[in-house]
């Protein structure tokens, strides 16, 4: 893809800065997804201090990542038809609202049951936001639908290559709490600009369906079944799996396995998601000129290599260049979606991409658990080679995908 290529795609996406106001509203959105993404992102990092808090050993420490992402995939099909139905700008706000108070209960959670319970608040109240985010970039740019998703998600990675590491150091020094509290005042400051910048809904009104029939399950059923779709749905599942799993453990097992300090770990944490930064972009870019499978796989391919290597590297140094590689993956998320959202009838996007979100988290969501039961046995590294052996599933799953 060539320099003046990208420069073209990325000033089609924030014009309007100055003019229609599409560019705040992007702004605005990729705000949110800076800091909603983020702080999900905060649990691996301050993982450790909590299992001291509260005696977790690693599966019940899993079950406990397994319960944010089960509650946020709870919530991604309420979350699309609530789009489809009130606007997506109206749902963005009302979720970065609810997440904030539920910080505040995390923060105020006395014992592991009321831990466990403003979690799942949490999963809920970010889930809103999950599709809505979406369907409105797909409106405000529908001739850059990927390089739009690919700059929110960004901003996304961003939040997690920052957010994490001040928590993780606060967490370290003063008390766990406070590497969720740090980041409310935050919160006003987003909610202020998704109210402000961004449309209460972006859709029009002739989105969404009137009511949940038969009938209407049956049309959002054969739309994705369609072979496109399907697959792409399929490869994402699988995606979600792996991202679930890999960055709830990664802090944990460069401890553990690695023999690297929390604030090294959180260091290389942190650069795994900066990477994205970039990534997300790029691969948007590069789906929105040669679709999804060149995109996809060329993303898969390093970051499958990378993982099989992991397990059998030490030192800081080869570490941390294997941690970059494995970074790329981050850009299968951008490429899927974006191919799903244009397969999916405009009348149910939300709805659509909320079906195969909640489906997605729901069978990623047990992995953690999973996961963590088997680094409980001694099979940590077994464990994140079978991560690369899922990395080779999303390519096999991708070339069933008709070229574009």
């Amino acid at each position: 893809m060539s320099h003046g290529h990208i420069r073209s795609s990325v000033r089609s996406v924030v014009a309007g800065v100055q003019g229609d106001g599409r560019g705040k509203a992007l702004l605005a959105i990729a705000s949110s997804s800076f800091l909603l993404i983020g702080v999900q992102m905060v649990y691996p990092v301050v993982l450790p201090e909590l299992r001291a808090a509260y005696g977790l050993n690693l599966g019940t420490a899993g079950m406990l990542l397994t319960v944010l992402w089960i509650a946020n995939a709870a919530g991604q099909v309420p979350g699309g038809i609530l789009a489809d139905r009130l606007g997506e700008g109206r749902i963005m706000v009302a979720s970065t609202v609810i997440s904030a108070i539920t910080v505040v209960f995390i923060v105020l959670a006395g014992s592991i049951v009321l831990l466990f319970l403003a979690t799942v608040l949490l999963g809920l109240g970010i889930a809103l936001f999950g599709v809505a985010r979406y369907t409105a970039l797909d409106d405000l740019f529908p001739e850059r639908v990927g390089t739009s998703v690919g700059i929110a998600l960004a901003a996304a990675d961003a939040g997690q290559a920052l957010l994490p590491p001040i928590a993780g150091v606060l967490a370290a020094a003063v008390a766990w709490q406070l590497g969720f509290a740090y980041t409310l005042p935050l919160f006003v400051v987003v909610a202020l600009a998704l109210w402000i910048y961004v449309p209460g809904s972006t859709s029009g009104p002739d989105s969404g369906f009137d009511s949940v029939s038969r009938e209407t399950i049956r049309y959002v059923g054969s739309s994705l079944r369609k072979r496109p779709v399907l697959y792409g749905s399929a490869a994402f599942i699988v995606y979600m799996t792996v991202w679930i799993t890999f960055t709830g453990f990664y802090p944990t097992y460069l401890i553990e396995e690695k023999g690297m300090s929390a604030t090294v770990a959180g260091v290389l944490f942190g650069s795994f998601f900066a990477v994205g930064v970039g990534i997300k972009p790029l691969s948007g870019m590069a789906y929105d000129r040669f679709g999804i499978r060149l995109s996809l796989l060329t993303v898969m391919g390093i970051s499958g290599a990378a993982l099989v290597a992991l397990p059998f590297l030490e030192g800081l140094v080869p570490i941390a260049l294997v941690t970059l590689l494995i970074a790329p993956m981050l850009g299968s998320g951008t490429i899927a979606q974006s191919h799903i959202i244009e397969g999916v009838p405009d009348d149910i996007k939300g709805t659509g991409l909320g079906v195969i979100r909640t489906g997605g988290m729901a069978v990623a969501a047990v992995s953690p658990t999973i996961f963590g039961t088997f680094a409980d046995w001694g099979y940590f590294n077994e464990a994140f080679l079978g991560l690369a052996g899922l990395a080779g599933v999303i390519i096999l799953l991708v070339l069933q995908i008709p070229p574009e």
